[in-house]
């Protein structure tokens, strides 16, 4: 099965869940749910705008914020802070995972991250704190945009 039949797969997955907890899917709502189950790189509303309007002209911004505030709701996408302090959107991930984050492209990846005992035990030695949760988002270049770069700078 190729990777874009698996993000079709996504799509109807997050339809049936939606539906089964009591939400409509609207011709609005399904543009989004579809850009964002294919997309591979974060997207700030806008651009989930943007390319949703593709599929469904009359969206309005305003459907595209409830949206994704449903969606993030359902844990079907994470909201993703970038360094500009802005929020992006992506398909939500099983599990304990963390972000890697190109700040070239946008290409997010997804990391285990199991072994931080280390870290939270000197942070919590040093602060006081108890620490219940964390999450860790990494951005730098991703390898193609690093080579791009690269590329630029030596020529």
């Amino acid at each position: 099965m190729s990777g874009e039949n698996k993000k079709t797969d996504l799509s109807i997955a997050w339809e049936k869940d939606i539906r089964e907890k009591g939400f409509r899917i609207t011709k609005p709502r399904k543009a989004v749910i579809d850009v964002l189950a294919l997309s591979q790189h974060a997207l700030d509303a806008s651009q989930v705008f943007d390319l949703a309007r593709k599929d469904c002209p009359s969206l309005g911004l305003v459907s595209v914020y409830r949206t994704l505030e449903m969606l993030e709701s359902l844990d079907l996408i994470q909201r993703v802070h970038q360094p500009d302090g802005c929020h992006a959107y992506l398909a939500g991930f099983t599990g304990h995972q963390h972000l890697l984050i190109c700040t070239g492209c946008g290409k997010t990846l997804f990391f285990a991250g199991e072994d931080m005992d280390n870290l939270f035990d000197r942070v919590t030695q040093e602060s006081g704190y108890q620490i219940n949760d964390h999450w860790l988002q990494l951005f730098g270049l991703c390898k193609k945009c690093k080579e791009k770069t690269g590329k630029r700078i030596n020529g």
